[in-house]
């Protein structure tokens, strides 16, 4: 077989000037990704590694973790690399060739690390993966943008030996990490234009906006459009933009479909509408968070939120127009949180309150979040504004009627050190909160 060339990767590169770093260039790194790695290397599963388009799994898996295995002691003609969407590797998506060439490189019993990136290009790709899973030498890591083909299929077609590792754009932490500026304006930037790494490298508003609406129109949504064989190219854009709308706010797709049915006269089934956000879902666009009765102790099918991946993506969706602070502050702390490993829903407590006129009623609240992982959980309120008495009993009336003593938290804009009330409730700031990874332990 002839040489095959590798498809090279840029490394992604922030240019540094009188930065807290002092530094010329600083690569952004993606250490929580790469201990996940760590721990799984060598484990006998497939490493997946997915996420959206852009985030930067390539970049993780050729640059950071290869530049990990070399670093320790792996050698690299041991590090067998292909990028299935490389023209230059087209005949590779061939499953037999790919297996064949993968079986030729292979040059003795020494363990031999596959780094493959965009699996999707290749059709059987799951025959492949599973039958060099026979070898015991290969440890095998694949990245892809679609979860159809990746993992809502890990643990069926790989027959349980699937171990998925969930990519997401640059987090806050990491943003600021390279960010040319103080806190606020860090914080102001991250907002608009979210956290996928190519705006980092832009110098001017008008390249990030630019590239966040180009590759929405042109990558996000033309793939999923593709992908799926959508006739409705307009509904579909019009039901983002309902979504991109309603962030922190409670939805279906019944209540989507009556809404087109009376403000549009057109009819957009609920079937349909539900089927087209659950491709949404699928290419890492948005996610949901489910409704919990925290008395319960029970989901509620109802309503549901819906959050975006990339903030950046949602306003340039919107043209900019659209820049509210409680939601786009609701929509970061759900990603971080998702970020950190944990599951998140959304909380609701039954209550009978007194009326004016001196009668009981009953209402129902909202808890912003319940957060869960292990045996740990955490409600948490997310308050742009608790200046005021009567906004400091409206987030505080939710977290007063749960009838448990897991942790109570409120995260407020602005800069905040965490501190506890007379209540237990732990209260702190945007930047506490997502400046320190275990900032909920406190």
């Amino acid at each position: 077989m002839k040489t095959i060339l590798f498809y090279c990767r840029i490394i992604l590169l922030k240019k540094m000037h009188n930065t807290k770093k002092g530094s010329e260039t600083v690569e952004i790194e993606r250490n929580i990704y790469l201990q996940q790695l760590k721990l799984k290397k060598d484990n006998g599963m497939v490493k997946v590694i997915t996420g959206i388009r852009r985030c930067g799994k390539s970049f993780l898996l050729f640059n950071i973790f290869k530049k990990y295995l070399i670093e320790n002691g792996i050698k690299e003609d041991h590090i067998i690399e292909i990028a299935l969407d490389g023209i230059e590797n087209e005949e590779l998506r061939d499953p037999k060739l790919c297996y064949q060439y993968i079986r030729e490189t292979v040059k003795d019993e020494s363990k031999y690390y596959l780094l493959l990136d965009e699996v999707q290009f290749m059709p059987r790709f799951e025959e492949v993966l599973n039958s060099l899973l026979r070898m015991n030498h290969i440890d095998i890591y694949v990245t892809g943008s679609n979860s159809r083909f990746l993992s809502s299929d890990i643990v069926t077609e790989f027959r349980g030996r699937g171990d998925e590792v969930r990519v997401y754009p640059l987090s806050f932490e990491e943003f600021y990490s390279v960010y040319n500026g103080e806190y606020e304006d860090a914080w102001n930037d991250y907002m608009i234009y979210g956290g996928l790494p190519q705006t980092v490298l832009f110098q001017t508003e008008r390249q990030k906006s630019e590239y966040l609406k180009n590759i929405f129109t042109n990558v996000y949504l033309k793939d999923v459009v593709e992908r799926n064989s959508i006739q409705s190219i307009d509904e579909l854009g019009t039901l983002v933009d309902i979504l991109a709308s309603s962030i922190g706010a409670l939805t279906n797709p019944t209540k989507i479909s009556n809404t087109y049915a009376s403000e549009r006269q057109t009819r957009y089934t609920n079937k349909t509408i539900s089927r087209h956000i659950d491709y949404l879902e699928e290419a890492f666009l948005i996610s949901k968070a489910n409704r919990y009765d925290i008395k319960g102790r029970k989901y509620i099918g109802a309503n549901l939120k819906y959050y975006f991946t990339d903030l950046g993506l949602r306003n340039a969706r919107l043209n900019f127009r659209q820049q509210e602070p409680t939601h786009i502050m609701e929509n970061i702390v759900y990603n971080e949180l998702r970020i950190r490993g944990y599951n998140v829903d959304v909380g609701t407590v039954d209550v009978y309150m007194r009326a004016r006129d001196g009668k009981r009623e009953h209402k129902q609240l909202e808890v912003d979040f319940v957060v869960n992982q292990g045996n740990q959980r955490y409600y948490i309120q997310v308050a742009y504004d608790m200046s005021s008495e009567e906004k400091q009993n409206q987030e505080f009336r939710s977290l007063r009627s749960i009838p448990d003593s897991f942790k109570k938290i409120v995260i407020t804009g602005g800069t905040a050190k965490p501190w506890r009330n007379e209540e237990g409730f732990v209260i702190m700031g945007m930047k506490s909160f997502l400046l320190n990874p275990r900032s909920l332990e406190f």
